[in-house]
């Protein structure tokens, strides 16, 4: 510390500022002061403008919509926060820097997407431009139903009968004879309810249950349910 102590004070000051230099720097000081504060003045009196403009301006409701002349971004942010605090909707359009401007739009009667997207574009916009746009797009809509149902599969029908490729065989009614209708044959598939039925007596039937268990145990040859024993 003492090394580095002894080589800052043997080291040069820098020189101090003259009198004129001093005087020059002060006025440079507030020159910039005066500047600011007009700008601020200025952008106090423009935000003053544009609110009583607008309260003034959508006072009347046949007033939809006002159109801004080009400005700054720091002018821009000033429009969209009043719309914002008047309940409005504010758009920017056109180039920064270029012609950069603002649309302000009631909420009751917003901008279409059409018209967006056009004015985004840089291209004109006006109600007769709406109007055929909307006639564009019912046609095209239209259009593209009836090219869906037109898309539809419809009834193969046949370029020829095969009846009469094979009438010399088949003859031309036999076609029509094999599509009559079909019954089910009872004597396959399924047994009739009125077959399932057991006719026969409660002894009968105790006595032919007793000659399958001796049957079973090998004490009587089999013998059929009609020549057994009633007991």
């Amino acid at each position: 510390m003492d090394l580095l102590g002894s080589i800052m004070n043997s080291m040069d000051k820098p020189p101090g500022l003259s009198e004129k230099e001093k005087v020059l720097l002060k006025k440079r000081k507030q020159e910039l002061e005066r500047r600011q504060n007009e700008e601020k003045k200025e952008l106090k009196c423009f935000k003053e403008r544009v609110e009583t403009k607008l309260l003034s301006y959508f006072k009347d409701p046949n007033n939809t919509y006002l159109k801004f002349e080009p400005m700054d971004q720091i002018h821009r942010s000033i429009v969209h926060e009043l719309a914002e605090s008047c309940g409005l909707l504010s758009y920017a359009f056109g180039i920064d820097g270029v012609d950069r401007y603002i649309r302000i739009y009631r909420k009751e009667n917003p901008p279409c997407e059409d018209e967006l997207a056009a004015r985004r574009r840089g291209e004109p916009w006006n109600e007769d431009i709406k109007r055929r746009l909307t006639e564009k797009r019912k046609l095209d809509l239209e259009q593209e139903k009836e090219s869906t149902s037109n898309k539809r599969p419809k009834k193969f029908t046949p370029n020829t009968n095969y009846k009469d490729k094979y009438a010399h065989l088949i003859g031309q009614d036999a076609a029509l004879e094999a599509a009559k209708k079909t019954v089910t044959n009872k004597s396959y598939g399924f047994v009739p309810s009125e077959n399932k039925k057991d006719v026969r007596s409660i002894e009968q039937t105790m006595a032919d249950i007793r000659a399958k268990k001796q049957q079973k145990l090998g004490e009587l040859p089999a013998s059929s349910s009609d020549n057994a024993p009633l007991t």
